[in-house]
């Protein structure tokens, strides 16, 4: 399929920003008044040089039919991937005025395609070639040393839990977050990052709002499961047992068989603290069915690398990290570039999802929310704040917080305008998070995160 033939939606190009402020300085480059020289060919590549600051103009390249996915490169400053100029050129080509036309890369654009598809080709084969046997012994010695200190940690854990129940959730309140910070700091030596994580969120529950006592006390009973689930995990069945490992920190390779499928791109969304940014992607499998949620890290400021269109599926295979009830999966060999499918996962009631939730909970206790497609609902606002209502029904799923708060809910809001619409996201506890959403008879996903 030739790249005239895969034309992308704005929605499509903006969900490749790495943050708000890249898709908003993209958007203002999505125009052809910066850009001259620009062209298209049909083995997958997009350039342009883009008016700048300085006197000679930003040479921009995208390599789009990659079966690694999507490349960019710039002669700009900047450490975004993609940058705003990347983002402007597609968005230029991507709206088919002719203002990208076909033709022949120049030479710069030529020459840094041939490199990096050369290097593509030769990184398996040189992997293969390098890798070294690997020393069985001393990896179990570091690991049973590193479940030791573990263990460590989540015994020092379980004593600090049962002495805030003896002094009384009040003291939480009292103590103020840095009782917390220095727990979660003590997981952390103990080289248990899922423990330290968890510690951090009960730290900011006592300031939460009222009822914050009944928040702390589930929490600090899934962590207190948590714990026993370590402290006694060669007595749980395999998977759960791998589950734990998960959750406290020790994730498992991802050796399950590999699924070759066309996975469409369901949604993309990052998360960010002050060490690190995760990106979470989730895919659906067209012939399978399946779901599987990819992850991906950057270093603090800076976005993941990994980053997929929302809304086109590509042909790859994929492999199931360990754990019962897990859809965390690691990306394998990529056989062909993004492409548009009309496949769109089929929907269930508001009422089957809380269902799923609860299902997913027994395999493992700790999960948030489990992916969902909701078909035939309407946002609707009660009195309490937004809903997706069943259509024909008064049954519904409250939006998070989070969700109310993100400028998607009024997109959802303007494409379902009072008539029922399917709407793809996250279910737990706290509600629905809506992350895409379509006409009901399909058609493109509209982002909303």
């Amino acid at each position: 399929m030739t790249l005239q033939g895969v034309r992308w939606t704005a929605d499509q190009v903006l969900a490749l920003a790495p943050d708000d402020a890249s898709r908003k300085a993209g958007s203002k480059l999505g125009a052809a008044g910066p850009w001259s020289e620009a062209g298209s060919c049909g083995e997958g590549t997009v350039w342009g040089l883009c008016k700048g600051s300085g006197s000679k103009p930003y040479r921009t390249v995208v390599d789009i039919a990659d079966a690694a996915g999507p490349a960019y490169k710039c002669s700009c400053p900047s450490r975004k991937f993609p940058c705003k100029h990347a983002l402007g050129l597609l968005l230029l080509w991507a709206a088919g005025d002719g203002a990208v036309p076909p033709g022949r890369a120049p030479d710069w654009a030529e020459q840094w395609i041939t490199g990096r598809r050369e290097r593509t080709a030769r990184e398996p084969a040189a992997g293969a070639a390098g890798a070294g046997p690997a020393d069985p012994e001393a990896a179990r010695r570091r690991a049973e040393r590193r479940a030791e200190r573990i263990t460590a940690g989540a015994t020092e854990l379980e004593q600090r839990l049962a002495d805030l129940l003896r002094s009384g959730l009040a003291s939480a309140e009292q103590a103020g977050y840095g009782l917390w910070e220095e727990t979660a700091a003590r997981m952390v030596d103990a080289q248990a990052p899922g423990l330290a994580a968890r510690v951090r969120e009960l730290g900011a529950i006592p300031s939460s709002g009222p009822g914050w006592p009944v928040r702390l006390l589930e929490e600090c009973a899934l962590l207190h499961l948590l714990d026993q689930g370590w402290l006694r995990r060669d007595e749980l069945p395999p998977d759960l047992a791998a589950t734990v490992r998960s959750r406290v920190g020790l994730p498992g390779a991802a050796d399950g068989p590999p699924v070759r499928d066309h996975w469409l791109v369901l949604a993309q969304y990052d998360t960010a603290d002050t060490r690190l940014t995760t990106r979470r992607i989730w895919l659906h499998g067209t012939g399978t069915g399946r779901g599987a949620l990819l992850l991906s890290y950057g270093a603090a400021g800076r976005a993941p690398e990994l980053s997929l269109p929302v809304g086109l599926a590509f042909d790859a295979e994929i492999r199931a990290h360990p754990g019962s009830g897990q859809l965390r999966a690691a990306l394998g060999e990529r056989f062909a570039a993004p492409a548009p499918t009309a496949v769109r996962p089929p929907g269930v009631t508001t009422a089957r999802a809380a269902e799923c939730y609860g299902e997913a909970l027994r395999d493992d206790p700790w999960l948030e929310s489990v992916p969902v497609t909701l078909a035939e609902v309407v946002p609707v606002q009660d009195g309490e704040g937004w809903q997706l209502a069943d259509a024909g029904s008064e049954a519904a799923l409250p939006l998070t917080p989070a969700a109310v708060t993100r400028p998607g809910l009024w997109r959802l809001v303007a494409l379902s305008g009072g008539a029922p619409v399917t709407v793809f996201g996250e279910c737990g506890h706290r509600g629905f998070t809506p992350l895409t959403a379509w006409p009901r008879d399909g058609g493109e996903l509209v982002t909303l995160c």
